[in-house]
């Protein structure tokens, strides 16, 4: 059988900025084999930061007629057989089915959770023309239970890692090289910092955070004792998790996620990944062989303490999750061809466990 997808015009719209996993899924598409055209609504769409804040709150009107337009023209002058959203927040019901009277189908990949408890408030256009994509990329049970309710067209897909940026370190890579003990890379979502805050005042882990957002989470001294950077870009956020001798990784219960998606990027870079105990987490990864999981902030900080001690095991489940992530295919590449053979209507092939 042939594994190749057919090879596409896709026209790709969504938040092309530099280091974006928008952009890594793009250049994804590209690798295998597919005639991609990029579209970043944001290029005709006013910069002002008064007019953006508002457009994401009320994505309607004059405030996104320009994406629209522009999008359209790209599609009649084009004729991508597929348009494909990434995110498509600014779009409306009359767009998507413009779109759909040319022939092309329309493909909806959104990571984010529009009917989530998170209250993200950008989702309006979405929720008018969701039900007019020809599939759906779904992430989630919640999810996937709500469209098979509504009768729509979704294919199941896993949060992925990019190859070309998620990879592990130097052959020659060692514990000398790994000068943080615990580290956790992310945002302050749900309770995250009680948790983190708890694991190193009460438990005496040493553990040290990056990512955006902490000082609306966290003291100006917690500030300052226990975050490093803020929100890092791919190469910084690579060797982070590269520097640490144990990755912690939580799901967002806000947003109903079932995994975390820097699970994957932290296996995928053989590096040791201690994770909240989830059915998803638990399906991704056998616990105790490819990855580490903790049920409460007691039994997180026993089995950090452990593994710190034990560096030979934690090398060992850090190869072996390495191992599942490639061999299980959760690279973007291997699931965005499943969604090529999906449109194609042929069965995709088996990935090895």
């Amino acid at each position: 059988m042939d594994v190749t997808p057919i090879r596409r015009k896709i026209l790709y719209i969504g938040n092309l900025g530099s280091g974006l996993t928008c952009t890594h899924r793009l250049d994804a598409l590209t690798r295998i084999g597919q005639d991609v055209l990029p579209f970043d609504p944001s290029s005709v769409l006013s910069s002002s930061r008064i007019l953006s804040r508002l457009r994401y709150r009320y994505p309607v009107g004059p405030l996104v007629a320009g994406a629209n337009r522009e999008a359209l023209r790209l599609v009649h002058e084009h004729k991508p057989d597929v348009v494909w959203f990434d995110k498509p927040i600014f779009f409306t019901p009359e767009t998507i089915t413009e779109i759909k009277s040319t022939g092309a189908l329309t493909v909806c990949y959104n990571q984010d959770n529009p009917f989530g408890h998170r209250n993200d408030g950008c989702w309006t256009q979405f929720y008018r023309a969701s039900k007019l994509f020809d599939l759906h990329c779904l992430f989630r049970d919640a999810d996937i239970r709500r469209y098979k309710a509504w009768g729509l067209p979704y294919i199941p897909l896993q949060f992925s890692y990019d190859p070309e940026h998620i990879f592990p370190p130097p052959a020659e890579w060692t514990d000398t090289q790994r000068s943080r003990d615990v580290s956790f890379t992310g945002s302050p979502y749900d309770k995250r910092a009680e948790f983190l805050i708890e694991l190193i005042e009460r438990y005496k882990l040493p553990l040290l955070i990056a990512g955006p957002n902490w000082p609306r989470a966290l003291n100006p001294e917690q500030l300052k004792k226990y975050v490093t950077a803020g929100l890092l870009p791919p190469t910084a956020y690579r060797e982070n998790i590269w520097k640490s001798k144990i990755n912690l990784a939580f799901v967002t219960h806000s947003n109903e996620d079932d995994v975390a998606h820097k699970a994957f990027e932290i296996t995928a870079c053989a590096s040791f990944l201690l994770a909240e105990r989830t059915t998803g987490h638990l399906a991704a990864f056998d616990e105790d062989k490819e990855a580490v999981f903790f049920s409460s902030v007691e039994e997180c900080a026993e089995k950090a303490l452990y593994y710190l001690d034990h560096p030979a095991e934690r090398e060992a489940i850090a190869r072996h999750g390495r191992e599942r992530a490639v061999n299980s295919g959760y690279d973007n590449d291997t699931q965005l061809k499943r969604v090529l053979f999906k449109l194609d209507g042929v069965k995709e092939p088996a990935v090895t466990y």
